[in-house]
């Protein structure tokens, strides 16, 4: 199973990723396990300086927008 980390100090963007993640993973059924990651100082542990990011499998694919449900399902092959 997939790891997916969002990246984010919880601003309606990174909650709005969060959603689009479930609803891609509804939509491709596939299981994932979700982290909401808010603390600064772990966020730039993956050297992101622009929120929200998502993070596959400890490593980081989007940063700094909010990714489409297509992105998403990309990102999930």
């Amino acid at each position: 199973m997939q790891t997916i980390k969002i990246l984010g100090t919880g601003c309606p963007k990174c909650k709005q990723t969060e959603a689009i993640i479930k609803e891609a993973l509804a939509q491709s059924g596939k299981e994932a396990e979700i982290i909401k990651v808010e603390d600064i100082q772990k966020i730039m542990e993956y050297n992101v300086m622009s929120t929200p990011a998502v993070v596959v499998d400890e490593v980081v694919k989007l940063r700094g927008k909010v990714p489409s449900i297509q992105e998403i399902l990309t990102l999930l092959d």
